[in-house]
C-alpha cells in the first residue's frame, strides 16, 4: 500500500535539513510505526493475518530548496513524498491513523527541522485488476535511487550501476530474498522473475549518499536513477517491490518505485519469458 504524505515545518523550527536526510527520515517513519506496534499486533491477531512484516520504503522528498554545502535550505512551506508498506490491505485505515497529526523530525548534529504531517492520502493500487498469482508486466521508474551490489571479500558492497553487466542479476537476487522473507524459500526459488532496463532520453544519473553520516557506523552508498525498468512476474511479487522497494537499503528510502505502464492484455503468454540469473 502506498501513501502520499504532505508535511510542513512548524513555525518555530529551523528551515535547514541535511542533504543526506534519508536515514533521519527513515528513523522518523519507523518511530511512528513502532508507536502502533502493540495495537497493530492485536489488529493482526484479531483479523487472522498472522505475522506482520515491516517492509517499507519511501521516495525522495519533493520541495524547492537552495543547496548550501551539505545542507538544503527549504524555500517551500510544503514538502511531499510517498511512503509504501507491505502490509495487509485491511490495515490501510489503521496506518493512515498512525501518521495523522504526527511530527516528523529530520535532523543530524548540525541542523534540525520539525515537520507536522498536514495530510496523508491513500494511493490507488495500480495492479488491482489483476489476481495475486497472475503473471503480468509493468514498467516502473525509481522515485528514489536504486542501490544494488555484490559483497566483496571484506564483506562490503561493490555497488553496481545500470551499465554494469551484473546490475540486473543483482536486482533479481535481491528480489528473491524479499520474496523468501515475505513468503518462504520454496516460493522464492520457484518464482518467475524478469527485469529489463529501459533508459530515458537522457543517460542514467548516479547518486552518492551517506547513511548515519555523523556516527561511527557511517556508510557511503551509491545508487542510480533516471531510467525505467520492465518487470515481469506474478502480481504479488511485483506488488512486493512496489511496497517494500527494489534493491538494497529500501527502509532507508532507496528503491522506491512508481508504475508508469501496465500490460493491459491479460492473455499475454509468458511461456517464453527468460529468467535473469
Amino acid at each position: 500500500m502506498r501513501f502520499k504524505i504532505t508535511i510542513s515545518p512548524i513555525v518555530s523550527s529551523s528551515k535547514t535539513i541535511p542533504l543526506n536526510y534519508q536515514y533521519p527520515l527513515s528513523a522518523a517513519i519507523y518511530r511512528i510505526i513502532s508507536k502502533g506496534d502493540e495495537e497493530y499486533a492485536s489488529f493482526l491477531h484479531e483479523k487472522g493475518y498472522g505475522k506482520g512484516y515491516k517492509f517499507f520504503t519511501f521516495s525522495d522528498l519533493k520541495f524547492k530548496y537552495k543547496r548550501d554545502g551539505d545542507r538544503m535550505l527549504l524555500l517551500d512551506h510544503k514538502v511531499e513524498f510517498t511512503v509504501s508498506f507491505h502490509l495487509p490491505e485491511a490495515s490501510r485505515t489503521f496506518v493512515e491513523g498512525l501518521f495523522k497529526s504526527e511530527n516528523i523530525v529530520i535532523a543530524d548534529k548540525n541542523s534540525k527541522v520539525v515537520f507536522q504531517v498536514q495530510s496523508i492520502i491513500s494511493l490507488e493500487n495500480p495492479l488491482k485488476e489483476f489476481s495475486p498469482q497472475e503473471l503480468m508486466e509493468v514498467i516502473v521508474k525509481p522515485t528514489s535511487a536504486i542501490v544494488t551490489g555484490i559483497k566483496n571479500e571484506r564483506g562490503h558492497y561493490d555497488y553496481l550501476l545500470p551499465d554494469d553487466k551484473e546490475f540486473l542479476s543483482s536486482l533479481i537476487y535481491g528480489w528473491r530474498n524479499k520474496i523468501r522473507d515475505a513468503y518462504d524459500l520454496e516460493t522464492a526459488e520457484q518464482a518467475i522473475l524478469s527485469i529489463e532496463l529501459e533508459y530515458y532520453q537522457n543517460p542514467f544519473r548516479t547518486r552518492l549518499m551517506h547513511i548515519k553520516s555523523d556516527s561511527q557506523a557511517a556508510t557511503k552508498i551509491r545508487g542510480s536513477i533516471n531510467y525505467k525498468l520492465k518487470l515481469r512476474a506474478e502480481r504479488r511479487f511485483i506488488e512486493l517491490l512496489l511496497n517494500a522497494g527494489l534493491g538494497l537499503y529500501s527502509a532507508q528510502g532507496m528503491g522506491s518505485l512508481e508504475v508508469v505502464g501496465v500490460n493491459k492484455n491479460k492473455k499475454t503468454k509468458y511461456e517464453n519469458i527468460f529468467e535473469i540469473n
